[in-house]
C-alpha cells in the first residue's frame, strides 16, 4: 500500500515552503504578497471579475477576498466598477498600473518557479506530477457520492 501519510506530509510542507519562498521574492523585488499576486493574475486572465467569482477560483471566503481586493484597490493595482447585470456586484479589473505591476513580479515569479521546480524535475515528470494534481482536486471537489475510489471504511469513525 502506498504511503499516504509521506505523501501528503511532503505534499503539504512543499506547498507551505514553495508559496514562503515566493512571497518573499515577490516582497523583495516587487512589493507585492504573493496573495495580490495571485488575484492579479486572475484578473488579468479572468477580466471583469466579481469577488465571488475570485473566491471561487481559489476556493476560499468571500470576505477575505473581498479584504484582499479592497488592499489592491487602495495601492491602485485594481479598480471596481458597477456591474451593469447585477446592481448588487462590481466588477473588478486592473488598473494600468496593476497590469505593469503584474508583468513585473510575473518575470520575478516565473524565475524563482523555474530555479525551484523546472531545475529540479523533467518536464515529463511535471506533466505527470501536474496531471495528478488536477485529478486529486478534481476528485476532492466532486460530490461525495462521486469520488469512486474514497470508501468509508466499515467500523471506523473519526473522532471529531
Amino acid at each position: 500500500m502506498p504511503d499516504l501519510k509521506s505523501f501528503f506530509h511532503e505534499l503539504v510542507y512543499y506547498q507551505v515552503e514553495l508559496w514562503e519562498a515566493l512571497d518573499a521574492r515577490l516582497q523583495e523585488e516587487c512589493g507585492l504578497p504573493l496573495t495580490w499576486f495571485e488575484i492579479m493574475d486572475l484578473l488579468e486572465r479572468l477580466p471583469a471579475a466579481r469577488v465571488q467569482d475570485i473566491a471561487a477560483a481559489f476556493s476560499i471566503s468571500v470576505g477575505g477576498t473581498s479584504k484582499v481586493v479592497d488592499k489592491l484597490e487602495a495601492g491602485g493595482y485594481c479598480r471596481r466598477r458597477p456591474n451593469p447585470v447585477d446592481r448588487r456586484s462590481s466588477l473588478i479589473e486592473l488598473t494600468d498600473e496593476g497590469r505593469a505591476g503584474l508583468e513585473r513580479a510575473a518575470a520575478v515569479f516565473d524565475r524563482e518557479l523555474a530555479s525551484r521546480i523546472g531545475s529540479v524535475v523533467s518536464e515529463r515528470e511535471l506533466d505527470q506530477t501536474l496531471e495528478t494534481l488536477t485529478a486529486l482536486r478534481e476528485a476532492g471537489r466532486a460530490p461525495s457520492g462521486d469520488r469512486g475510489a474514497v470508501r468509508a471504511v466499515p467500523g471506523r469513525q473519526c473522532d471529531a
